[in-house]
């Protein structure tokens, strides 16, 4: 283990966009670059038909070496569910025995709904743990993707809400408070694995939200994606996510004879021109996304000498590395209490609509809701001190003020 987090590409995007191809494109940039590299795909079939080699279909959970330099993972929902229902069942074997309960064996166990999120969370800890330079990952599809990069905040905060760290400290006064008390405490295992959990989603957590990780969003170009990009640059701005690049995918060429043909690449071009208007350099939206074009091949991408011709994928970023300085805190706080008796917090949401941001103060903490996405954000220190007196979206930012209140704000001299 390195002891420093991987350079991180995390590839999604509209259904059928070719996230794989793309994902894999990366990933055997990085290793013909000199970089000991795992690319880690989601879809338990493998990137096996896009590299074009035998030993991807079969790869297990464990990294193979397809090609030198570059390994492949996959995540398998089945093998996760099955090892966590049996280490659950061993740890409970004294209570189920006690009830005269009947074990289960591996091989009749199949996977409930929602295990595809917790069994990517484990893979990528497994591999943020690893030895590599660069991990490129292969997510689902952008919605369910964008939910999956957020599930570690949330849970942490309930595991957090449901067996705070100050009970977890007391354990070793729980059975002298159970006997006094007569009522039963949790078991000791409980607080355990609470503890166990919140730390590898912590790692997790850690490894999304480090400034050398990046979202690589892949699109083919149509006003479907159009419409899928807009709703997604909600999610991607209020969870603190950085994209790296756009990249509008099975680009036709213009300057085709064929008269079908070229009606489509004149409708891909209008929609590249506004993609470029809207997320480019010089759009002025606070949110600029690099667009990245990849040719049509005329066919399916299939085999190593496919994926490395896609030159516009090579490029990392070359102040991305495992060493990057954190970004200045995106979330700001500006004091205007001199001028105006008030703190404003500022939050950058390119793109957003008024109609669809909702703002609700609970106790230290602020509820975000932007679209479809929400998120529950713990207040800064001096902001618990303060009432929410109002807000206002202006130029893709966000600003809310804060009046302090003058029961909990020291007194100045």
């Amino acid at each position: 283990m390195t002891g420093k987090t991987p350079r991180t590409v995390l590839v999604t995007g509209p259904g059928g966009a070719g996230r794989t191809t793309v994902a894999a494109a990366t990933a055997l940039a990085a290793a013909r670059r000199g970089d000991r590299t795992l690319l880690l795909c989601a879809d338990p079939a493998g990137p096996g038909a896009v590299l074009g080699t035998a030993a991807t279909t079969a790869a297990g959970v464990e990294p193979a070496e397809v090609t030198p330099g570059l390994w492949v993972a996959r995540v398998d929902p089945a093998d996760y569910f099955r090892n966590e229902f049996l280490a659950l069942q061993e740890r409970a074997a004294a209570a189920l025995d006690m009830l005269g309960a009947r074990r289960l064996d591996g091989e009749e166990l199949t996977e409930l709904p929602g295990a595809e999120q917790f069994a990517l969370l484990q893979a990528l800890r497994r591999a943020a743990a690893g030895d590599w330079n660069v991990l490129v990952v292969d997510l689902p599809p952008l919605r369910d993707a964008l939910s999956v990069l957020a599930l570690p905040e949330r849970l942490r905060r309930l595991i957090g809400r449901l067996l705070p760290a100050e009970r977890q400290a007391a354990r070793a006064l729980r059975p002298m408070i159970a006997q006094l008390a007569g009522v039963p405490m949790p078991a000791g295992w409980l607080y355990g694995a609470a503890a166990r959990r919140d730390e590898e989603l912590a790692a997790v957590q850690a490894l999304i939200g480090s400034p050398a990780t990046t979202v690589r969003l892949v699109a083919e170009p149509g006003p479907a994606a159009a419409e899928s990009l807009r709703v997604a640059r909600d999610g991607l701005s209020l969870y603190g996510l950085r994209v790296d690049a756009l990249v509008p995918n099975k680009v036709l060429p213009t300057d085709s004879s064929d008269a079908w043909l070229a009606t489509l690449a004149a409708q891909q071009q209008k929609c590249l021109d506004g993609w470029s208007e809207e997320y480019g350099p010089g759009s002025g939206s606070g949110g600029v996304w690099p667009l990245r074009e990849v040719r049509h091949l005329g066919r399916d991408p299939r085999g190593l000498d496919d994926l490395a011709g896609l030159e516009a994928l090579a490029d990392l970023g070359p102040d991305l590395g495992p060493d990057t300085e954190p970004d200045p805190d995106p979330w700001w706080v500006e004091d205007r209490r001199e001028e105006d008796g008030l703190l404003v917090w500022s939050l950058p949401l390119p793109g957003a609509v008024k109609a669809d941001i909702g703002l609700v103060r609970r106790g230290d903490e602020l509820l975000l809701t932007v679209g479809p996405f929400h998120r529950i954000v713990p207040l800064a220190g001096a902001l618990r001190r303060c009432t929410v007196s109002g807000a206002a979206l202006t130029d893709g930012v966000l600003k809310v003020r804060f009046t302090p209140d003058p029961g909990l704000w020291p007194r100045t001299p």
